[in-house]
């Protein structure tokens, strides 16, 4: 218990203390977090073997999953708010049509570099492994661009669309890995299983949705019985960690495996939640405050679970480049295509697309699925491989484009927080 808890402690103040040099290179705090995790895991620090400092072994850091899993669920909480009716009147069709055709594009695009790659080199990667990696590079990390959003109060009309095709993002990969795993499998095994391709999927949407709703009114009608802020506070944290709870539990009914997509479920919850309730705003500012440790641990944790020994394959490393490349250039012209066809103006059409590209939790809990596959082991080693680029590099793009619309201002003595205070309050 000791260790574990000056391990929490040692992250957090990394975390925290590395932020202070990232910020004099302007580059965001996500970026110092995840550094800090690469130092104080099993491959640098950890490797000392001295208790408390660093975290020993990976299993050591899967161990504190519960923590990871529950900042990610603050977060989908915290990206609910953004699908608040006044917005999505304005760009929710648009936002679906970006949403959906930009994870189409991108997986088309990896499938197709992937499997021509297979075609030439059929040694180095099969065809259910180069699928299910097409799927894969759908997925985008909302935490990451979360908190480049939220540290330096970026607000205008990239912002607010991103947040929604970031959410939406969730879903369509959701649906595009469970297909795309059902031919893989079908490819390996022979049998193809029209429950697993599309029932499945499908019945995981809709009932994350559900359980989503349901917690969502919930909170709403218990946060009545509650008037301190305060308490209003303490029953609101209760409820995520309930639905965080809740979304883990999986059955089965008449054959069909029952699950739930927890960033589905929290965002659904917030989202409800945020649109019943008149002081929802007020409320959200006070749990974004609150779980800021939380966040910081969430990136530092996930930088200690990258797996730095991958590094040491070249086949590995050959076939992440090509992955990330083609994903890069997949959710550039994806984003780009759609938003011309949804009629948005030309800075928001060149810069949505490199907002869209940091990758991590989402798609390492794909990677693992699909490590059951025959050579599934490389496809999980290239989604760790493109990780541990696309969130080191990710937050500072997203941040630069961000700057590039006019949507934060430039860091210069006084941070970029408490300059778009004041535009906020006029």
């Amino acid at each position: 218990m000791e260790t574990y808890l000056i391990c929490l402690a040692s992250a957090l103040i990394g975390g925290l203390m590395l932020s202070r040099l990232t910020k004099r290179l302007k580059l965001p705090a996500v970026t110092a977090y995840l550094i800090a995790g690469l130092l104080l895991g099993p491959f640098v620090l950890g490797r000392l073997n001295v208790p408390g400092l660093g975290f020993q072994s990976l299993h050591q850091v899967e161990l504190l999953s519960i923590i990871t899993q529950t900042a990610l669920g603050f977060i989908a909480f915290t990206i609910g708010n953004e699908f608040r009716l006044s917005q999505l009147k304005s760009m929710g069709s648009s936002a679906i049509i970006i949403g959906i055709l930009q994870a189409l594009v991108t997986t088309i695009v990896v499938d197709v570099v992937l499997i021509a790659l297979h075609f030439c080199f059929p040694q180095i990667i099969s065809i259910p492994v180069a699928i299910v990696l097409g799927a894969i590079a759908s997925a985008t990390a909302p935490a990451a661009t979360l908190m480049v959003v939220r540290q330096y109060k970026a607000k205008g009309p990239l912002t607010r669309l991103l947040m929604l095709v970031v959410a939406i993002d969730d879903a369509v990969g959701l649906v595009l890995f469970s297909v795309s795993f059902g031919i893989a499998t079908a490819l390996s095994q022979g049998e193809l299983s029209v429950l697993a391709v599309v029932v499945e999927p499908i019945l995981e949407i809709v009932l994350s949705l559900m359980l989503g709703s349901l917690m969502g009114w919930l909170l709403n009608w218990v946060e009545q019985f509650f008037h301190s802020r305060s308490k209003r506070l303490t029953i609101s944290v209760a409820f995520v960690l309930l639905t965080v709870g809740l979304s883990s539990v999986s059955f089965e009914v008449a054959g069909l495996h029952c699950g739930f997509s927890l960033l589905l479920v929290c965002m659904m919850t917030g989202t409800i939640f945020c649109n019943i309730c008149s002081t929802s705003e007020e409320l959200m500012e006070r749990i974004d405050n609150w779980v800021m440790p939380l966040h910081v641990l969430f990136f530092v944790i996930s930088g200690a679970e990258l797996d730095l020994e991958i590094l040491a394959h070249p086949v590995t490393i050959i076939v992440g480049v090509i992955y990330i490349l083609a994903r890069s250039a997949g959710k550039y012209y994806g984003a780009a295509v759609s938003c011309k066809m949804t009629g948005q103006s030309k800075a928001i059409t060149d810069n949505l697309g490199i907002t869209l590209l940091p990758q991590a939790g989402v798609a390492l809990g794909m990677a693992m699925t699909a490590a059951t596959l025959e050579n599934g082991a490389l496809a999980r080693n290239v989604v760790l491989f493109g990780v541990l680029v696309y969130e080191l590099v990710g937050p500072t793009l997203t941040k630069r484009s961000l700057l590039a619309v006019g949507e934060i201002r430039p860091e210069g003595r006084i941070s970029a927080r408490r300059q778009n205070q004041p535009e906020e309050k006029k």
